[in-house]
């Protein structure tokens, strides 16, 4: 008679280690960045704006300008403040943009501006 063959157990020591590499790489690839929506106004053809005259803001990488006074981020909201006599409706604010702005400055830009009221800016793009 023939001696029964005892079969070897799979080990299950690889399988786990790569099941641990595969999820810590994993981990460090990805991103946790909280991804959050802007609204933009497409400009129209022949929009009036009534009798109040709209503000300029032109953003740089690095800058910015509103009619000509140059600014940073954190100081856009008190020059854009409500002055004595003006309405409090919305007014028109021009955004240009000048070469090599990032699409995260642009959306800085507006994050701040959604905490300004009485602003409609509108985005000027290259023709």
């Amino acid at each position: 008679m023939r001696k029964a063959r005892r079969r070897n157990r799979l080990s299950m020591t690889s399988l786990i280690d790569v099941i641990f590499l595969l999820l810590l790489f994993f981990m460090l690839s990805s991103t946790f960045s909280k991804f959050s929506e802007v609204e933009l106004m497409a400009a129209g053809a022949g929009v009036g704006t009534g009798d109040a005259r709209p503000l300029f803001l032109r953003l740089g990488p690095d800058s910015v300008t509103l009619n000509a006074a140059e600014l940073t981020l954190d100081a856009l909201p008190e020059a854009l403040s409500p002055e004595a006599g003006e309405p409090e409706e919305n007014r028109l604010l021009l955004v240009s943009l000048q070469p090599g702005v990032s699409a995260q400055r642009l959306t800085d830009l507006l994050v701040v501006l959604r905490r300004v009221p009485g602003f409609a800016p509108t985005i000027l793009g290259g023709a």
